[in-house]
């Protein structure tokens, strides 16, 4: 009995240690460095373990922080720092023109950014790369599949896969809803989007995430038969005369007022009949999940009967 009792131990501790041994290994596996190639088309090295990034666009910040990662931004762009999650102590820096050697001094784990900080600039980031940083460029995706496919890499890119994914139901959740409600729309209106006031419109045609969002409330794109980001001429918005003018101008005082009193738009139909509003700026200029915000706010403004002022 004793010799049986024994034994059976021995199975026990030699199963137990295989059961830790096994543990042990995945977390080995987990924190090995990993290869992924990033929006831009770049092959990188992840780190296994990721203690620091540095974030060089709102739009990226504020995808770490909703994947609750905001804790481990050691650096920002300057207008991140303000963002709600943003640690106090992280160093603000220039998006477009950072200073390399703070950057270098901090040598954070992970860098993203941009394509804005890449402009016109050749190999911006060797002295990076040079130390080891594994530096990820998130291209400014155009279109609502690119967005939800950016976040599904930042999210494997910081080991947040399954909160990535989350991420991303609850975004085609509501646009899901919101397109179901634009589906039933019979008389569609038609809508100028402003991004830049007056003396120098600027607008957007097809090709960009906010006409997808146009389109899905029921509503339609007075640019729509241009591609792009677009800069467009006082007299071309008056002769679309669009049921409805959208803006999200914020550099100004009162930018629904400005355009409700502009010289020469009183009998556009938006002007005549007051249907200009205020779209909030960071939900409608930032491609990341909180794009829906500014989806729910034009679909209001547009359509408050079906969806509820």
């Amino acid at each position: 009995m004793k010799t049986t009792t024994k034994a059976l131990c021995l199975v026990l501790a030699l199963a137990m240690a295989l059961s830790l041994g096994a543990c042990g290994g995945g977390s080995t596996a987990d924190s090995s460095p990993r290869t992924l190639t990033d929006p831009s088309g770049a092959e990188i090295t992840v780190p296994g373990k990721i203690d620091s990034v540095a974030v060089l666009a709102p739009s990226l910040s504020e995808t770490v922080i909703a994947l609750g990662e905001g804790g481990k931004i050691v650096a920002c762009d300057t207008v991140s720092e303000a963002l709600p999650g943003m640690p106090e102590d992280a160093l603000a820096l220039d998006m477009v023109n950072p200073d390399m050697e703070s950057l270098v001094a901090l040598k954070p784990d992970v860098l993203l950014v941009t394509n804005m900080s890449l402009y016109d600039q050749e190999a911006p980031y060797q002295p990076l790369l040079d130390l080891g940083v594994c530096v990820a460029c998130v291209p400014t995706s155009d279109s609502i599949a690119d967005i939800q496919s950016d976040l599904a890499f930042v999210a494997e890119l910081l080991g947040k896969k399954d909160e990535g994914q989350k991420l991303i139901d609850d975004m085609q959740a509501e646009i899901d809803r919101l397109a179901a409600l634009g589906a039933t729309v019979t008389e569609k209106k038609s809508v100028y989007f402003e991004i830049s006031a007056a003396p120098y419109l600027y607008s957007f045609g097809s090709g960009v995430f906010l006409n997808e969002l146009i389109e899905l409330i029921g509503a339609e794109n007075v640019l729509a038969d241009q591609t792009g980001w677009l800069s467009v001429t006082e007299e071309a918005v008056v002769a679309a005369r669009p049921d409805v003018i959208l803006t999200n101008v914020n550099y100004i005082d009162a930018p629904v007022e400005e355009i409700l009193s502009r010289p020469g738009w009183s009998e556009v139909p938006a002007v005549k009949n007051g249907a200009v509003y205020y779209i909030d700026n960071s939900a409608s200029s930032l491609p990341n999940q909180n794009v829906v915000k500014a989806m729910e706010e034009m679909a209001k403004a547009v359509y408050p009967e079906i969806f509820g002022a």
